[in-house]
């Protein structure tokens, strides 16, 4: 399943309350229709019906079955800018030591 680091649930924390929402409220990550392995972002006050959703801390990522499946191994990360621009990035999840 995918994890998030702790800089990217505090910028999701900060993302969603920015729109307002309720507490429900998250990154929505989706697969494109285009056939490709292109991924969407967006802001959420839910999931749909179908999406898994993964939290920490009290910030919610949904995932719809396809970018469930893509990003069952990954980690996201997020990076904010000076000019308060952010950043996610994707990487391996690192096995942790027994």
């Amino acid at each position: 399943m995918l994890t998030m680091t702790d800089t990217a649930a505090q910028v999701i924390r900060n993302l969603s309350s920015q729109v307002g929402g309720s507490e429900d409220t998250g990154v929505r990550i989706s697969s494109q229709s285009d056939g490709t392995d292109s991924l969407l972002l967006s802001i959420v006050e839910g999931p749909q019906s179908e999406d898994k959703v993964v939290e920490t801390d009290g910030a919610h990522i949904f995932l719809d079955p396809k970018a469930a499946d893509l990003l069952d191994d990954k980690s996201l990360d997020a990076d904010v800018d000076e000019g308060g621009g952010v950043t996610f990035t994707i990487t391996e999840q690192i096995p942790r030591q027994a």
